[in-house]
């Protein structure tokens, strides 16, 4: 038996189910940088980057520890392709891997496994708290898959904020509406940042090489100071818990002009390429909890996120895929506007969101949600597009996380499978939750006509076109209500005005 075992760009972690019971002198660990990978979709600038970093970094320490490790750079072939050839030419008898995280790349190895006659030992990935099975499990019988019932489940499985008695913690199991405050109309004041890492040798010479090979690409590599290494990873948890973690419920939908990060962790990166387990972080946030008395809203808020919905979307990828890359529930056909990859639109709202995201490959859940997310949605945005600038785009992205988040929360694409309701709003939230509006040349209290605001509009014109989906749903009906207090004849024109605005979307 001689196994050629598989690393991913998603899978530095040295506690690997794939590298468990690796025979130095027969077995072989490969890791492929491949630049087919990087153009699958217009990957920013900085999330190639992450990724090669990451990688050399992480080969670096397999090397240190004495495993047989082949690492490939620069491949002009596809991962699959270089496997291929490498299985061929070293008369390998088994492959072994971590499932991918990406259906596209799961299915193209069990292919492979197949056309060269080959054991394939494909592993669950332990990284998770929530194995497959035990989702069908929970998902089985159900009318309605929804996260608060996931997450309670999860909760008490692995007793998390779960006292004695097998209650909640703080009485209830949703803090939600206590996390939902802006920041103060003067602004966010003095924010500690984020933990940021400095570029070393191995870092510098993937940046230079990222800018020579993918020079067309989006987005900029002037502030990249992700943690790359285990260690900085865990320095980085450090940061938030000390530093970030108490200000963090209040004000984790809250949004303002040239503040990237609000009190955001940053820990998303480092948790998806398997930097930093779950449960390591989710224990740090605990321990501080009972160590600082931090309020439970900040703390529950915080460990619904990574122990209920980044759990949740993983086992809906995986259920739902390969149907999910292809939910089109409302018909959507529009073209996602060019201005998505330069940022250059007159709308502030978006003109931050993207910008910053250009700028760093960041932004936080509600700028991705309510800002670009929300736009897409009423601008009747074709959901592949907008699914692949979001895959793109972020330097957090992959595609199990990536996809359901935006297919399935922010698009709506599939029509209510495992979420409620479409998350949609009009500028008003967004002057709510920023300070976006005030330097906008759109008001966001004009519905139609002169200076009226593109969200605004679109929000109401989606109202209408769906009024009857709307008035459905208890949970949507209200919104609806609303629209009894327009007159028939500004609705009209607020119809009128919002088919100029999808006519032409890249003027805005």
């Amino acid at each position: 038996m001689k196994k050629l075992i598989l690393i991913l760009g998603d899978q530095l972690d040295v506690d690997s189910a794939a590298l468990k019971d690796v025979n130095s002198k027969l077995d072989e660990v490969l890791m492929v940088e491949s630049v087919a990978e990087a153009q699958h979709v217009w990957s920013h600038k900085a999330r190639i980057a992450l990724f090669l970093s990451a990688m050399r970094h992480f080969a670096d320490h397999l090397q240190g520890l004495g495993f047989p490790l082949t690492y490939i750079r620069h491949s002009p072939k596809t991962i699959v392709e270089e496997l291929g050839s490498k299985i061929i030419d070293g008369k390998f008898t088994h492959l072994v891997c971590v499932e991918p995280g990406e259906w596209r790349l799961k299915k193209s190895i069990e292919a492979l496994a197949l056309e060269l006659n080959i054991v394939l030992e494909m592993k669950q990935d332990t990284h998770f708290y929530c194995t497959h099975e035990e989702f069908k499990e929970w998902v089985a019988n159900k009318k309605e898959l929804r996260l608060e019932y996931f997450y309670r489940l999860m909760r008490k499985t692995h007793r998390i904020l779960i006292d004695q008695d097998g209650n909640p913690e703080g009485g209830q199991w949703n803090f939600d509406r206590d996390n939902r405050k802006p920041f103060p109309k003067k602004g966010p004041g003095l924010i500690p940042p984020p933990e940021m890492f400095e570029p070393d040798l191995i870092t510098k010479t993937v940046l230079a090489e990222v800018e020579e090979y993918y020079p067309e690409h989006p987005g900029s590599l002037a502030h990249f100071q992700w943690p790359v290494t285990r260690e900085q990873a865990l320095q980085a948890l450090n940061g938030f818990i000390e530093h970030r973690l108490a200000s963090f419920g209040i004000y984790e939908d809250a949004m303002w002009t040239d503040t990237p990060f609000g009190w955001h962790s940053l820990l998303s990166s480092a948790l998806n390429l398997k930097l930093l387990n779950p449960r390591e972080v989710v224990n740090a946030v605990i321990v501080a909890w009972k160590k600082d008395n931090l309020e439970m809203a900040t703390v529950e808020g915080f460990i619904r996120q990574i122990l209920g919905w980044r759990e949740f979307v993983r086992g809906m990828y995986y259920l739902d895929m390969p149907q999910m890359a292809l939910d089109n529930f409302y018909d959507h056909q529009n073209s996602l506007p060019a201005w998505y990859w330069t940022g250059k639109t007159k709308m502030k709202c978006m003109q931050e969101a993207i910008g910053q995201t250009l700028q760093y490959g960041y932004a936080h859940h509600i700028q991705r949600l309510m800002v670009t997310g929300n736009f897409a949605l009423l601008a009747e945005i074709l959901p592949k597009e907008a699914c692949d600038w979001y895959l793109a785009i972020y330097v957090d992205a992959i595609e199990w996380v990536e996809l359901p988040n935006t297919a399935g929360m922010a698009l709506f694409a599939s029509g209510g499978r495992f979420t409620s309701k479409p998350y949609i709003a009009s500028g008003a939230y967004i002057k709510r939750m920023s300070n976006y509006c005030s330097s906008c040349q759109y008001k966001p209290d004009i519905r139609f006509g002169e200076g009226a605001c593109p969200m605004t509009n679109l929000y109401w014109n989606f109202l209408i076109k769906h009024r009857k989906q709307f008035e459905a749903s208890p949970r949507t009906r209200l919104m609806t209500a609303n629209l009894s207090r327009i007159s028939d004849s500004d609705q009209q024109a607020i119809q009128v005005h919002a088919k100029g605005l999808l006519g032409d979307l890249s003027s805005l």
